[in-house]
């Protein structure tokens, strides 16, 4: 699908107010939006850099909705929800009703009747969460924790957060390498938003011709395509490393794993060619010896770990904004300052 054909209009996420309601896709939302969820983030560190608890969602109810696996998300956004005072419950969807013929939006609508305040969703099928929020249940704020090859914006903003905090820079002054599967990975279309959104002016995307998504001119200025790996990396200030997205890919794309290693793996010979103090990052799971070498993966320039922490602090920030701007639209809370 070309990717312009998923933009979803600003006014879906945005309440008449222009706060976030819902958090679907980085496209359409300002650098204001996207700096606002940074800071938001950020305020949830103690003065110790550690993650601090708030009732802002005490009595509030977050169901994770997560039609596909990933353990690491889910368990996030839980962290994230209880750092928040609010209710959670996991909701297993293969057990659900709709796997016993329930339609999609009965499930929906009978979860927004139990006093649903947030869902978090993670969807198989590009779209989804557009569509239930759009669709389905807009009186309740909907969280992309993921859709398809689409969009997962609150990784990108983990990202984000990330970078801002470990180099201490302007986003307009950094050049950043995503390397590996952009064919398949939504994390990579996410990224190229919000970094664009930020204001960096040197994206470079590392892949073969294979893991190149149709219409890749459609990300847009600032993104440079390479498809040599020393090129690419050559003076970056951050370099993103991708999984190959192997459940994703219905064709052979890699002629094998070893051979993808041997042209685009990150090791400490092709690092040495980034700036002295490059971070390097990775949304995991990593595939180890395929898309990193473990010595960089647990050495001195990985903040791996690092978005990880921040990744709790960002679904806080998104949750957090995105019950305000719901209360706000329904009329149950004035204007949020700006």
């Amino acid at each position: 699908m070309h990717l312009a054909a998923l933009h979803t209009p600003s006014q879906i996420q945005l309440n008449r107010h222009g706060h976030l309601k819902h958090f679907l896709t980085i496209e359409g939302l300002s650098k204001a939006t996207l700096s606002k969820i940074l800071d938001t983030a950020q305020s949830f560190f103690n003065a110790n850099n550690q993650l601090i608890t708030t009732p802002l969602l005490e009595g509030r109810t977050v169901m994770n909705l997560f039609f596909e696996n990933s353990t690491r998300t889910r368990t996030t956004f839980e962290a994230a929800a209880k750092r928040l005072s609010a209710n959670v419950l996991n909701i297993d969807i293969a057990r659900s009703s709709t796997s016993k013929g329930e339609t999609l939006r009965d499930t929906l609508w009978n979860l927004e009747a139990m006093a649903a305040d947030l869902f978090v969703v993670r969807h198989s099928s590009s779209g989804a969460a557009h569509f239930i929020a759009q669709t389905v249940c807009p009186q309740v704020a909907i969280i992309n924790a993921g859709d398809g090859r689409h969009a997962h914006p609150t990784q990108a903003m983990l990202d984000m957060l990330t970078i801002r905090r470990e180099t201490q820079k302007d986003f307009s002054e950094l050049s950043v390498a995503i390397i590996g599967d952009i064919k398949h990975s939504r994390v990579a279309r996410s990224d190229v938003a919000a970094l664009q959104t930020l204001g960096c002016r040197d994206i470079r995307v590392i892949a073969p011709n294979t893991l190149l998504p149709y219409g890749f001119e459609a990300f847009g200025p600032g993104v440079r395509l390479f498809n040599q790996m020393e090129q690419g990396i050559a003076d970056c200030d951050v370099i993103i490393t991708l999984r190959i997205q192997n459940e994703r890919i219905n064709s052979p794309a890699l002629a094998s794993q070893s051979e993808f290693y041997k042209m685009y793996g990150l090791n400490p010979q092709r690092l040495a060619l980034a700036k002295d103090d490059c971070i390097v990052m990775h949304p995991g799971p990593m595939n180890r010896g395929v898309e990193i070498e473990s010595s960089i993966a647990d050495g001195p320039r990985s903040v791996i770990l690092n978005q990880v922490t921040n990744g709790i602090a960002v679904r806080m920030a998104v949750l957090a904004l995105a019950m305000q701007g719901q209360l706000e639209e329904q009329g149950l809370i004035e204007a949020i300052a700006q």
